[in-house]
């Protein structure tokens, strides 16, 4: 029974990193559906609009630890353009600034907040990195 679980779930992820290679333009742009929303929450919760909560904001951070690994290798030469995709060439042109940009993105999310304060502080730096990278590797529309 535990094997037939453990093969069930291998063969899971094994699929989704299929579809994700299969369509890694619908996989960024779902990414980043998960980033704005959590980015959403995130700004209601330091702006004093929602209430702070010690779990919610780890959790927050985490959507954006979570995404800064996987987005990475979502831009396959494949990828660059299809879809409905707002990625610049810079980013193929520069992954080493690409994928650092991620580095720090992944390394400020990871922040251990247990009050508003924190929580402002770390927020703050991620979001700031949103606005790098956008600027820097992202199509203005």
């Amino acid at each position: 029974m535990l094997r037939t679980a453990l093969v069930a779930a291998v063969l899971g992820l094994g699929l989704t990193a299929v579809v994700a290679q299969s369509d890694p333009i619908a996989e960024r742009r779902n990414t980043m559906k998960g980033v704005g929303a959590a980015t959403r929450d995130g700004a209601a919760m330091a702006k004093g609009e929602a209430a702070f909560d010690a779990a919610k904001a780890q959790a927050i951070l985490k959507v954006y630890v979570d995404a800064a690994k996987k987005m990475p290798g979502l831009y396959p030469d494949s990828a660059k353009s299809g879809g409905e995709t707002t990625a610049g060439p810079k980013i193929w042109e520069d992954q080493a600034g690409f994928k650092a940009s991620f580095a720090k993105f992944e390394t400020d999310a990871g922040a251990s907040v247990t009050d508003l304060d924190g929580f402002r502080a770390a927020f703050g730096n991620v979001t700031k990195n949103c606005g790098t990278c956008h600027e820097t590797y992202r199509i203005k529309k």
